[in-house]
């Protein structure tokens, strides 16, 4: 529904990007994980943590998550902006997967671009509801790498790894109190050190009738936090890679909807 409506309205040029390599999944995971997975080895207890039951399809769609994160920090990199309208897979480990995620996409991305010679510092702004657990675990002892996030404080994941720049919100916290609270964070992300690059993980789940996400933002609210997080980064020059990470509405026209103002809001400034 999403690439539909964004080819109809000619909002973006939508482009299928190819799997990601072992090579490249390996920057950020460890090999026998990765053996695990593409052999179809995962123990049922992994397979619980992930929450999806292993399947070659489970393999493929890790892949093209990574895939096409690479390919939207490639189109960044060159244009100031690149979208995968997928991934923000931010509760992958280095040697496991949970809630959803086999592989992190961010991640590799964020090694991929530094082995390769393109960036330096690298900035992770989480916006989805979820604490990027499995983001921090793999960057956070990386001093060139601030994991920035605003998260649910009574939500998954409740093990918690800590970011470098983060707060928690109680349940039912809307658009003013949230809008705030990023209006702080983000400078305080920034004044760690001028990034080359931004991965802005824009969850729909922070909305009002998302089934998980337990806060309250409304469609205004996710909006003006997508243009706060768009317009300062564009202040700063820094490319932005767009990820959209987790949604669960009860209407999935709702999740379009936001997922699809996300697009618009950073596709303008392509």
């Amino acid at each position: 529904m999403l690439r539909e409506a964004i080819e109809e309205q000619g909002i973006a040029q939508v482009e299928e990007a190819p799997g990601a390599e072992d090579a490249d999944l390996l920057l950020a995971h460890d090999p026998r994980y990765l053996d695990r997975v593409v052999h179809g080895r995962l123990t049922d207890r992994e397979q619980k943590a992930v929450g999806l039951p292993w399947s070659p399809e489970l393999v493929e769609r890790g892949r093209r998550s990574v895939g096409a994160t690479l390919a939207a920090a490639a189109a960044a990199v060159d244009d100031g902006t690149g979208i995968n309208l997928g991934g923000g897979t931010h509760h992958a480990f280095p040697d496991a997967g949970r809630g959803f995620c086999t592989f992190n996409d961010v991640a590799v991305a964020v090694r991929r671009l530094r082995v390769d010679g393109v960036i330096e510092r690298a900035l992770v702004v989480d916006l989805d509801v979820h604490q990027g657990d499995g983001t921090n675990a793999i960057l956070g002892p990386d001093p060139l790498t601030t994991c920035s996030g605003i998260n649910g404080g009574a939500n998954y994941p409740f093990r918690r790894v800590p970011g470098d720049v983060e707060v928690d919100l109680p349940d039912g916290t809307g658009d003013d109190v949230y809008l705030a609270a990023l209006e702080g964070l983000l400078p305080r992300a920034l004044a760690t050190g001028r990034p080359d690059i931004c991965f802005y993980l824009a969850g729909a789940d922070p909305h009002e009738d998302d089934r998980l996400g337990r806060l309250a933002l409304t469609m205004h609210g996710l909006e003006a936090r997508d243009v706060m997080v768009r317009d300062l980064m564009l202040l700063q020059g820094v490319p932005v890679v767009v990820v959209l990470a987790g949604g669960y509405g009860r209407r999935l026209e709702d999740t379009v909807a936001i997922n699809l103002a996300t697009v618009s809001a950073f596709a303008r400034e392509a």
